[in-house]
């Protein structure tokens, strides 16, 4: 047995068996080494960037961290951005980066670089590792880093030689970190604040925005009048039919003031104090009011379901009734295919249990209202910001739920990002339907012209301008081996989705919209 054997043995005995890779050459007794350890699913990425994100896809729905193989400092660079998103949003990553042999990395190759620098953004956890005989420990480690509580980036940086010497064998699992508890003297304090008639607001992120943590914190605010709010971005949230219905902040700081505007008292579960995404000329940087005070039931990684569950108890909460969302679905579109008449598509035709992925920016700022009453679904989001998180999440949450129907809502300047995913879907048939929101051009950044005060000229505006010439999704998809269509209409685009939808395997539906500035 050589150290990559033990490497990916111990993995797959600590649970992580899914490996998203892009390997090189200093990879290659890791890749060759699978072929004796079918337990491993490998999965192959044609760029790093799709590889991380596709990892931190599967995290959120797996509950659990998937691996990623990348090449030495460059590879690992290609992939920051995903690994951004991940940490941003506490996602476990197991994070391998294959480097030189230890005693090659004296020569200073063409490829050599400082992986830990590199790796230091992301990662909650660096370790090198530099014994055969210790690898099935270092990954052991890794996997335990991993889950962190809260989950983070676990990278394991490992030499090609520390992979091809012989290994005395894996190592045994670490035990997995268990949640915190909340200390009984936060929650008796949270529960004198709700008390006391000011007007207080609960800020939720975590675990706390699955059904259980919506349903007890809808009891809170039924017997105390508390207000409650999603943070803007969640890592992944339950709702639809049934699931208490939960507002989620404003992405524009204006919005997010006009949400909070009156509290007392802002209670944080899982999520930071709100501050606007950037800082804009004459405009708060700090969303809270000034009057408000800012408490914390739970950090994040600790027990917020248990924390919120005894908050109930603390208030005498548990008979209050909570009101849940019926059964609604807008009615299927008719006319001009723009931002309202897509999202109601969405809404009439979304399927029961399917798991939404949205990248759809500023062309997706209805589909929240109209599927509210869909049958229930899981819904992720964007917790870093970095674009180009869409297509690879939706590739990595298929594979950690094949059971269920994909839709990745993609808008079309960040598709360009990580398209490749389509590539991968194809290989592995997964059921993922992306539509691609296309309104040609980086719409966002029209709008968040005029609010940093730029004057802009022909020559700025055409930087945000994404025709000449026009990005043709359709065949995009079809090079890679992805069935696709093109929507123009509502009608065009509410038939093309059934389709989709209901079609096993990946495909795509390019919604050709109109631009919102």
């Amino acid at each position: 047995m050589n150290g990559a054997h033990a490497l990916i043995e111990t993995l797959v005995a600590a649970g992580v068996d899914t490996c998203f890779m892009n390997p090189g050459t200093s990879e290659m007794h890791f890749v060759a080494a699978l072929d004796d350890v079918p337990q491993m699913h490998s999965v192959l990425a044609l760029f790093e960037g799709v590889a991380t994100g596709t990892a931190d896809g599967y995290a959120r729905m797996a509950n659990k961290p998937a691996a990623v193989l990348l090449h030495l400092g460059p590879g690992l660079g290609n992939g920051l951005a995903n690994l951004h998103n991940a940490r941003r949003g506490r996602v476990p990553v197991v994070n391998i980066i294959g480097d030189h042999a230890t005693y090659h990395a004296k020569y200073d190759a063409p490829l050599q670089s400082d992986i830990n620098s590199i790796a230091k953004g992301v990662s909650g956890w660096i370790k090198t590792s530099t014994d055969p005989d210790q690898v099935g420990r270092d990954a052991a480690e890794a996997v335990a880093a991993a889950y962190g509580r809260p989950g983070q980036v676990a990278t394991l940086i490992l030499p090609a030689d520390v992979c091809w010497l012989d290994s005395t064998g894996p190592a045994s699992p670490l035990p997995i970190p268990e949640r915190s508890s909340v200390d009984p003297g936060r929650i008796g304090a949270i529960a004198d604040i709700l008390r006391s008639g000011d007007s207080a607001g609960i800020l939720m992120g975590g675990d706390s925005v699955m059904e259980p943590g919506l349903v007890a914190a809808s009891k809170v605010s039924a017997a105390t009048g508390a207000k409650l709010i999603a943070e803007t971005f969640p890592t992944r949230i339950e709702r639809g039919e049934g699931v208490p219905a939960i507002d989620r902040l404003g992405y524009l700081a204006e919005f997010a003031q006009m949400q909070l505007s009156g509290l007392r008292h802002l209670i944080l579960i899982e999520t930071a104090s709100p501050v606007s995404f950037f800082a804009y000329p004459d405009k708060a940087s700090d969303l809270v009011p000034e009057d408000c005070e800012v408490h914390v039931l739970a950090l994040p990684g600790e027990d917020s379901i248990a924390a919120l569950n005894a908050l109930v108890a603390e208030l005498g909460a548990s008979g209050e009734s909570v009101t849940l969302p019926g059964a609604s679905r807008p009615d299927l579109p008719s006319g001009e295919l723009n931002s309202e008449s897509f999202a109601a598509a969405i809404g009439a035709l979304l399927p029961a249990n399917a798991v939404v992925v949205d990248e759809g920016n500023t062309s997706g700022l209805f589909v929240a209202g109209m599927t509210a009453g869909v049958p229930r679904h899981d819904w992720l989001c964007l917790p870093g910001g970095a674009i180009g998180f869409g297509m690879p999440t939706a590739t990595g949450a298929a594979i950690a739920s094949p059971e269920r129907r994909v839709l990745n809502l993609q808008a079309d300047g960040s598709a360009m990002y990580t398209m490749q995913s389509l590539w991968t879907q194809a290989r592995e048939n997964l059921d993922v339907t992306t539509v691609i929101l296309n309104n040609h051009s980086y719409a966002i950044l029209n709008l968040e012209l005029s609010r940093v005060g730029a004057n802009p000229g022909p020559k700025a505006l055409e930087m945000l301008d994404l025709n000449r010439p026009q990005l043709d999704f359709t065949a995009m998809a079809q090079g890679m081996g992805v069935s696709a269509s093109r929507a123009t209409s509502a009608e065009e685009f509410s038939d093309k989705l059934e389709e989709a939808l209901n079609t096993p395997g990946p495909n795509l539906v390019e919604a050709v919209l109109p631009s919102v500035f």
